[in-house]
């Protein structure tokens, strides 16, 4: 944990002057607590093991598949630089809904609809045939 610390996903450690840390986290209830130390690792470690709540490290793991998966990914590779033997643990465990998942559906529908519209301008024959013979 002292690498999440480190990464400001856990806790605060600030230098506050020659050799002077503060290190900040919270507890169960949300109260933040401080505490003042004389090297960086201390501090870190403090906060490494009294802080409550944050990322825990494994959430990486989860946050990467699911990045992955939403940048398109196919789902085959993500289980295999996770490590899975089964894609469905890929998707059921690891994989989460991001937050604009509604507009990148929006977005994907677009994308779709523009490859099979007529570009601007034109318009389709009845038969969907141009006339100029690549249409087969």
């Amino acid at each position: 944990m002292p690498s999440l610390v480190r990464a400001g996903l856990l806790g605060q450690v600030v230098n506050t002057g020659p050799h002077r840390y503060r290190a900040t986290w919270p507890d169960r209830e949300g109260v933040e607590w401080s505490a003042e130390f004389t090297t960086e690792r201390e501090a870190v470690a403090c906060v490494a093991a009294k802080a409550v709540g944050g990322m825990r490290f494994h959430d990486l793991r989860h946050a990467y598949a699911t990045w992955l998966v939403t940048d398109g990914v196919p789902i085959n590779l993500v289980q295999r630089v996770m490590g899975h033997e089964q894609a469905s643990t890929t998707l059921n465990r690891y994989t989460h809904t991001p937050d604009d998942y509604a507009a990148r559906v929006l977005e994907a529908f677009d994308r779709s609809a523009a490859s099979v519209l007529p570009a601007t301008g034109e318009t389709p024959s009845a038969d969907g045939f141009d006339g100029d013979g690549d249409d087969l």
